[in-house]
């Protein structure tokens, strides 16, 4: 079995020989002479591709049509066209009938990247095309027979996606018949310093310049580097020395400026474990926002329980001590004191009263979210591209969000 993968390797350019990546191509060998629905899942960047094209390759429809179709990169309007084609008439601008993937692909295999994007009216045509082998063009009534086998991909958790509302619950278990899950980078070390040296020696013939070599302390570095970005970065990383670095021996001071630099700084923990999720920032931020409303929140209900009478504020200070030592003015005194009687509590309390009503604004997550949009839209110059990406989301949503929060 060990040679057969390694002509696997060979013949569809993969690079590496750990344990984990192994075990994927011999889950793709095995599957590929049967027609079961693949689910490939991996993080961005770690080479996905390569296995819808092992499974078609190796199985009987290796002489039918293979498309690869990005479903996050068509417009949400035009994506039910694209797979399924279109009467001519359906819609604006179908001036003529159009087949669609589905159609084209009978008899061959269909392979579906970043299928979590699929918005559900897709989603549910979609189901039924596993299901049944049947499907109707935009604008027709006629129910049309095909016979295609579908690989997904997808690097979202789509496990989330369906507690979230975003994906069918139905549809994943039709597409996870058979899942193959992709190591990232930081999964397969022992990889990595092959990959540079393949990549560098690729970039060298392809544009007759000499090799980038890295130093140990280079090598060092570049196997201990986290590479949220997988192989796609490493090679990028690779690329760049190739090309700007006058010496080629490449130390690790040289290697430094092409990382960025908050690689180091702490990761974030939950459960024990390491939280490697592209959208935890933002849902830390979130956090932050909805504790700190709930203690404004807090402090309006102590003030009123204050002024009318019914509490003197010391159990709430005795159970909410962190709250407290948040409460101090410029001049460095508090605005509540344990120790205080009901009426200095009242006296002191009364005047802040509407600077608390003017600290409390919308913390909704729409509105979080709006703002998040529209700075990263403004920090590059309205490309949705390259904001999109910053994001963590497809350019497709984004595009969807710019028209929900009716941003330009």
């Amino acid at each position: 079995m060990s040679k057969d993968i390694t002509s696997i390797k060979q013949r569809f350019g993969i690079i590496g020989v750990s344990s984990a990546l192994d075990h994927a191509i011999n889950i793709a060998v095995q599957v590929a002479p049967t027609d079961l629905t693949v689910l490939i899942t991996g993080e961005s960047g770690v080479g996905k591709e390569a296995f819808p094209q092992i499974v078609h390759h190796l199985s009987a429809r290796k002489h039918g049509p293979y498309i690869a179709v990005n479903c996050g990169a068509i417009p949400e309007g035009t994506i039910d066209s694209e797979l399924f084609g279109h009467e001519k008439g359906s819609f604006t601008g179908a001036h003529e009938t159009r087949k669609g993937y589905f159609e084209v692909a009978n008899g061959g295999t269909i392979f579906l990247d970043e299928v979590a994007e699929l918005p559900h009216a897709t989603q549910a045509r979609l189901l039924r095309v596993l299901e049944s082998g049947e499907f109707i063009k935009v604008g027709s009534s006629k129910v049309q027979k095909t016979d295609v086998r579908i690989v997904a991909a997808t690097n979202v958790q789509l496990q989330d996606a369906i507690g979230s509302g975003k994906f069918r619950e139905d549809l994943f278990y039709r597409l996870n018949t058979v899942p193959i899950h992709i190591p990232s980078l930081r999964e397969r070390k022992e990889d990595i310093q092959m990959l540079v040296r393949k990549f560098a020696v690729d970039f060298a013939e392809k544009h007759r310049m000499p090799s980038v070599r890295l130093t140990p302390e280079a090598e060092a570095m570049v196997s201990n580097y986290r590479w949220p970005g997988n192989v796609r970065q490493l090679k990028n990383v690779t690329e760049q020395l190739s090309i700007l670095e006058q010496e080629k021996e490449i130390s690790s001071e040289i290697l430094g400026k092409y990382l960025p630099a908050d690689n180091n700084l702490p990761v974030l923990v939950s459960n024990g474990q390491k939280v490697t999720d592209p959208f935890t920032e933002r849902e830390l931020l979130y956090k932050v926002l909805f504790d700190m409303k709930k203690d404004i929140v807090d402090l309006k209900k102590l003030v009123a329980d204050i002024i009318t009478g019914t509490s003197d504020g010391k159990e709430f200070v005795e159970q909410n001590p962190h709250i407290l030592n948040k409460l101090v003015h410029d001049e460095g005194t508090t605005i509540l004191q344990p120790s205080s009687t009901s009426e200095s509590h009242e006296a002191s309390a009364i005047e802040p009263i509407n600077e608390t009503h003017e600290v409390e604004e919308s913390l909704s997550i729409a509105q979080v979210e709006k703002e998040l949009i529209k700075k990263a839209i403004e920090k590059h110059k309205g490309k949705r591209k390259h904001a999109a990406k910053e994001l963590g989301i497809s350019e497709r949503t984004l595009y969807r969000k710019l028209k929900e929060y009716n941003l330009s």
